[in-house]
């Protein structure tokens, strides 16, 4: 009993705090957990250099050995962490039958997919003055199980934390405008780290790549909100959003561009995104989706 007491008296403090300021934590374990795993990737040649050992597997294996498990780590780990301590059993159950509901006509997944190629296909003609070669038999054959993968990678590291978890409870205080605007930039200041490392062009990242990248997560933020808002917080079709910019720019785009710099990509989600950030909050009078 004594044990029992004393075991209490001493995780009752911080369990208090996670409840009073769940999302204070979520935001600082978020983006303290994937920087603390991340730091073996930046060190690395593929980084800074100052640990002369280069994560094996190329671009590809560096990003799954070395990101990857700080990205699953940070925004969903944290997630789940702060729902479990605050909510028990029963909030982990809600927030898989979230995770897993599917609110929406399936029109809406196919609009989402057909949209964001064409936004971005456009937007790189606009900024390249390039007409875009039709892909190849093979590039199409490829595009859905990439997608499939990016679901399972990216839209399942971050989408469950910043949009699934934060957005409800920032909207429910800030309202839907603040709360984007605070949630985009942090989701943008926990990619600056990798700027240091291959992911994000290393030493070649200057300035206006920086800039741009923070930019395109603060203007697709708002895209991102509305789509979450207006399907009933369907998070598969937003992750579906999320993940089919990094397929396409991963596997349609540099067949499409062949002549184009990689570098292209960054303005020219930029443009899409600050165009559909526009559109959403003209059209919603600056309510995003929120009933």
């Amino acid at each position: 009993m004594t044990i029992t007491s004393h075991h209490q008296q001493a995780t009752s403090p911080s369990r208090s705090s996670i409840r009073r300021r769940p999302l204070t934590w979520f935001f600082a374990l978020a983006l303290g957990l994937s920087w603390l795993a991340w730091t073996p990737y930046i060190l690395s040649e593929n980084g800074v250099g100052l640990w002369h050992w280069t994560f094996p597997g190329g671009a590809l294996g560096s990003q799954l050995l070395g990101v990857l498990p700080g990205a699953y780590l940070g925004p969903i780990g944290s997630a789940l962490l702060i729902t479990a301590m605050t909510e028990g059993r029963a909030g982990l159950r809600a927030w898989q039958r979230r995770m897993t509901k599917l609110r929406v006509s399936w029109r809406w997944f196919l609009v989402v997919a057909l949209s964001v190629p064409a936004a971005l296909t456009i937007a790189t003609t606009a900024l390249t003055d390039q007409n875009p070669v039709v892909p190849s038999a093979t590039v199409l054959a490829a595009y859905v199980p990439g997608l499939i993968i990016q679901m399972i990678t990216t839209g399942l590291a971050e989408e469950p934390g910043w949009r699934e978890f934060a957005m409800p409870h920032m909207q429910r205080r800030y309202g839907p405008l603040v709360a984007t605007l605070i949630v985009g930039v942090l989701w943008g200041c926990w990619h600056l780290p990798l700027f240091l490392t291959d992911w994000g062009g290393g030493q070649d990242a200057g300035p206006s790549r920086l800039l741009a990248f923070l930019g395109t997560t603060l203007a697709f933020s708002f895209v991102l909100t509305w789509v979450f808002n207006r399907s009933h917080e369907s998070m598969p079709l937003v992750m579906l959003l999320h993940t089919s910019v990094n397929n396409f720019f991963s596997v349609a785009w540099p067949h499409m561009f062949p002549t184009t710099e990689s570098e292209t990509t960054i303005y020219a989600f930029l443009i899409a995104s600050t165009l559909g950030a526009a559109i959403v909050l003209l059209a919603t009078r600056g309510r995003l989706g929120l009933r």
